[in-house]
């Protein structure tokens, strides 16, 4: 109910400002088709009702109804109706009757596609039987220098409105659309990349040192202890406690590089074009670094950082083998007594340091 009330009245404001300018457009359009046949005044009185009147009047209709976009659907079957009825009064003049048609046709196919279109066919041929019985039958099959210049504005002006509205709907949905992808791919709490989102970034990454033939890392960072931290200080602070990881992984890595929340209290790096004893550096500057991090709310509380680290392999026949190769890294991290850096590699992360 509620999601059908927004649509309906933001449907009614696109409506009323497209509704007030083509009716107005089309009052003179076809007033002057109707002067030389010299109508009674209460056709000119319906004739201003609607291209005045009518506009404000189905917009506040629209929003007082209890379900505006069924009101709004039925004003445009009320601007058909009118508008099959006024191409009978013309007597089917061919250039107001025929832009008059037109301009409704090209109305409803933006607002409801073909289907309203039928509809809205349907309707202007139950206002031209309506009007063939209000007027006599007759056909005017020429149209006047006066009239082609009437019916002018609303054959440049019109569209030109509707296209804008249109376009700004577009922009509109395509912007929603894009903000509602990144909030698809990101993790709410670090603004990471989540797990998924990561996991296709590290194929593309895969994929790309597979076929430019270079080379590439990849880290799995654990919060040691994470668990410990939520019973002791409460899980408040250890939401802190990811925050400021995710807030150093930003600060502290390249443009190029890609973080993400792996899951928990694990994060993940892609470190493109870096040899794997740079890629050792920079993660054990990001661990040193964020163990001398001190928390206003525990002062007590010391973080530290057990991070598992895997160079691009050109043997792995996926992504999945080069990331179990960090994960390999990173057990082997928790397994020697955490709070440090382990590369996948035939010798240890102190060896292949001391090495360069």
């Amino acid at each position: 109910m509620g999601s059908t009330g927004g649509k309906g009245l933001s449907l009614a404001r696109r409506l009323y400002t497209s509704r007030a300018l083509g009716l107005v457009l089309g009052l003179v359009c076809v007033s002057v088709a109707m002067y030389p046949l010299d109508p009674p005044a209460w056709v000119w009185g319906l004739m201003l009702f609607n291209g005045l009147v009518w506009p404000h009047l189905g917009y506040q209709w629209a929003r007082r109804a209890r379900v505006p976009y069924h009101a709004e659907y039925r004003n445009l079957l009320v601007d058909a109706f009118m508008g099959g009825f006024w191409v009978a009064a013309m007597h089917f003049n061919p250039l107001p009757s025929a832009t008059t048609i037109s301009m409704m046709a090209m109305n409803n196919v933006a607002i409801g596609g073909l289907r309203f279109l039928a509809a809205g066919l349907a309707v202007q041929i139950l206002g031209v039987g309506v009007g063939l019985v209000v007027f006599a039958p007759a056909l005017v099959m020429q149209t006047s220098p006066a009239q082609l210049y009437a019916c002018l504005p609303l054959l440049m002006l019109y569209p030109l409105a509707l296209g804008w509205i249109c376009f700004r709907q577009a922009y509109t949905l395509g912007r929603q659309k894009r903000e509602l992808l990144a909030l698809s791919r990101t993790d709410s709490l670090t603004g990471l990349l989540n797990h998924g989102a990561w996991k296709d970034q590290l194929d593309i990454a895969f994929q790309r040192c597979r076929l430019q033939k270079q080379g590439a890392a990849i880290a799995l960072i654990d919060i040691d202890h994470f668990k410990a931290i939520n019973d002791t200080y409460g899980h408040v602070a250890g939401d802190i406690v990811l925050r400021q990881l995710s807030k150093m992984l930003k600060q502290n890595l390249r443009a190029a590089d890609v973080a993400g929340r792996y899951g928990g209290d694990e994060f993940c790096v892609i470190l493109p074009d870096l040899p794997l004893f740079n890629a050792a550096q920079a993660m054990e500057s990001l661990r040193e670094r964020f163990s001398t991090l001190g928390y206003e709310q525990s002062p007590a509380l010391t973080v530290s950082l057990s991070i598992g680290l895997a160079a691009y392999d050109p043997a792995h026949s996926d992504a999945t083998r080069w990331l179990n190769d960090a994960d390999q890294a990173l057990y082997e991290a928790k397994a020697n007594g955490r709070n440090r850096v382990i590369c996948n590699s035939d010798r240890p992360h102190h060896e292949l340091l001391d090495s360069v």
